[in-house]
């Protein structure tokens, strides 16, 4: 039963899954609070129209929601790349190391189904379309 649940996890397809949405989410807010309390901060300080309001121009004075706030982008930017690259580091390079062990042969991959249970899977499917033939009559 381990056997069957670890070759269920390291197929690239689960892996890539798992990586992207509970590590993915989980790091992001740390990252976004990271980002949001200590570099945005100071990218504001640098300043525009209003240094108040961060690194941004103000299209029309009169008009807050003109406000052009590229600091804010910058932010989002830097929070990316920090994500991406802590999730290729920590998960995906690991995964692939393993991975090309595997081709290598010094780790063995996911098992192939046996005769037996190939054999059983057909017998089951076909019953289960004899059942269905049968109640169609």
């Amino acid at each position: 039963m381990l056997k069957g649940f670890k070759d269920f996890l390291m197929r690239g397809n689960v892996v890539d899954l798992a990586v992207a949405v509970v590590i993915g989410s989980a790091f992001t807010a740390i990252v976004t609070a990271f980002t949001n309390g200590l570099i945005k901060p100071l990218i504001s300080t640098i300043g525009g129209t209003d240094a108040a309001k961060g690194l941004g121009y103000q299209i029309f004075e009169n008009n807050q929601a003109t406000f052009l706030d590229f600091g804010g982008v910058i932010n989002a930017a830097i929070n990316f790349v920090l994500v991406a690259a802590v999730i290729y580091f920590v998960i995906v390079l690991p995964v692939k190391k393993i991975q090309e062990r595997r081709k290598r042969g010094q780790e063995p991959g996911p098992s192939e189904p046996t005769d037996v249970e190939l054999l059983i899977e057909i017998r089951d499917l076909l019953r289960a379309q004899a059942q269905r033939d049968n109640g169609r009559d």
